[in-house]
């Protein structure tokens, strides 16, 4: 029989390298799995590149390892990360052909890895943050709840007409793509991103698709279209910024299920009557975070905003289609 326990290391705050983070076993500290799978690390260069952590403290990918037994590493996580490693060697296709669940689940370990790694350091911080996690309830019960569905992982779990996130999956256009690799994450609002090679996910973990459906129109624009890399930013400037303004946490329930399963069903509520959904759109906040994603094309808040009412857009012409741009010019 399948193992349907769910573990909840947030009840007491578990978070040590001596608990497995996924089931939390009491293991040694020389068993840890990688957040950034090895695949991914060798196939682009990354073992020595830098990430600074909350408590101003630089680790690099490889060194950016969780805690986890040999059973979850074997039978969980290395299986995953090998399809994952399968997939992105067939591009853009294979990527989209994938079990949505599965990208999920990838996407949530990655991201729940560094935030456990956050959690452990903050116990001996180099600097402690301004904003400890540890001691913000709402983004405890926050990820809390999302670590409920991302035990999917291990645990037998169906999700009864729903996923946890929202996916995107859009390719480069390689005429001035330079970047074979770039990830981005907002441990707050829980949006994400990475890129492989000629191909970009973009995800909203813990809203069970909503954005991914009021984002749909413009998402079926790009669907089999190669964007150039200034409109793949503006893109996750508008995942992130809906993820931004996001208001609500959904709430996950087991449902009460028989001795002899074989795997938990969950069903989910979404409270929008006491909470709006979203917070309302603000354009220069939302002018803030697409500056930031067009860093690299040096692109001020000013310009972006020349039309208050229509922000400057790369995707989108004043009709609403696809703008094609093969080459980016000033």
């Amino acid at each position: 029989m399948p193992d349907l326990q769910l573990y909840d290391p947030f009840a007491t705050m578990q978070f040590s390298d001596e608990h497995c983070f996924l089931c939390g076993t009491t293991i040694t500290t020389a068993q840890r799995t990688p957040v950034f799978g090895e695949w991914m690390q060798r196939n682009y260069n990354l073992q020595n590149k830098e990430l600074l952590m909350l408590d101003k403290s630089i680790t690099t990918f490889s060194q950016l390892t969780i805690p986890c037994c040999t059973s979850c590493n074997a039978n969980h996580i290395l299986p995953l990360e090998q399809e994952i490693e399968t997939a992105a060697a067939g591009g853009y296709e294979a990527i989209k052909s994938l079990d949505p669940k599965k990208l999920f689940q990838w996407i949530g370990k990655m991201y729940y890895g560094s935030l456990v790694t956050e959690l452990i350091r903050e116990k001996d911080p180099l600097v402690m943050p301004e904003n400890p996690v540890s001691e913000n309830p709402q983004m405890l019960g926050r990820f809390k709840t999302f670590f409920q569905v991302l035990q999917s992982l291990r645990v037998p779990m169906v999700f009864s007409d729903f996923l946890p996130c929202s996916l995107f999956i859009v390719q480069a256009d390689p005429t001035e793509d330079e970047l074979p690799f770039e990830y981005q994450d907002e441990l707050t609002t829980m949006a994400f991103s990475i890129k492989l090679g000629p191909v970009v996910i973009v995800c909203k973990l813990l809203d069970n698709g909503i954005i991914g459906n009021v984002l749909n129109r413009l998402y079926k624009l790009t669907e089999g279209q190669q964007l150039h890399p200034i409109q793949i930013a503006e893109f996750k400037a508008r995942v992130f910024y809906a993820a931004y303004i996001f208001n609500v946490v959904p709430d996950y329930f087991v449902r009460p299920g028989k001795p002899d399963d074989e795997q938990l069903v969950l069903d989910t509520l979404i409270d929008d009557i006491t909470n709006e959904v979203f917070n309302p759109w603000d354009q220069v906040a939302y002018a803030h975070m697409l500056e930031e994603m067009l860093k690299p094309w040096s692109i001020r808040e000013k310009e972006i905003l020349e039309n208050p009412q229509q922000p400057l857009s790369f995707l989108t012409d004043d009709n609403g289609e696809l703008k094609t741009i093969n080459r980016f010019e000033r």
